[in-house]
């Protein structure tokens, strides 16, 4: 894809969203099948099939992927698709990039070691590694838009509602 074609591509979906708004609400999913006996879970995803497992810190092989690992890589993904078309639209050069995102985890908390233990990321970082062609004030404003723009920074960033339903046929899509 080429810079004038996402540019075009860009341009038609802003307009379409604006005349129409309700087009640009989208409902995405992701289903798995837990395993028990393995203390793991299949999902299906756009690039295969992955075996999500415990942590090895919370006692599992290692050998799966993790969700925490599988977290920090969605971050990493959005990042770097969200940088690559803000520096297109500021009309920045990227040679080379890596973007690297990182988090602390006490595993007593999942454990149920330590009540007073949070369950989940604390300190979570992502730290931008450019070769551009920009002034360091518009790499700046490159990473500033980036963490606007980016889908999953801002999930992270901004308090969700979660609303977990059980049931044998529940849609969890809205009607």
């Amino acid at each position: 894809m080429t810079s004038k074609s996402i540019r075009e591509q860009q341009t038609k979906l802003k307009e379409q969203y604006r005349s129409q708004p309700e087009s640009a609400l989208q409902t995405m999913s992701a289903t798995g099948n837990v395993s028990q006996a393995t203390y793991s879970i299949t999902l299906p995803t756009h690039a295969g099939t992955v075996e999500a497992g415990l942590h090895a810190a919370a006692g599992g092989s290692g050998t799966d992927a993790c969700s925490g690992d599988m977290l920090l890589e969605a971050l990493v993904g959005c990042a770097g698709v969200t940088l690559g078309a803000v520096a297109t639209a500021m009309r920045i050069t990227i040679d080379h990039a890596t973007i690297t995102a990182s988090g602390d985890i006490d595993f007593r908390g999942t454990l149920g070691v330590d009540p007073a233990a949070a369950v989940g990321f604390s300190n979570l970082r992502l730290h931008f590694n450019l070769n551009t062609d920009a002034t360091v004030e518009s790499e700046e404003k490159l990473i500033s838009l980036t963490e606007k723009y980016c889908v999953i920074y801002q999930t992270l960033t901004t308090q969700n509602t979660i609303t977990s339903t059980s049931g044998a046929n529940e849609d969890v899509t809205p009607n």
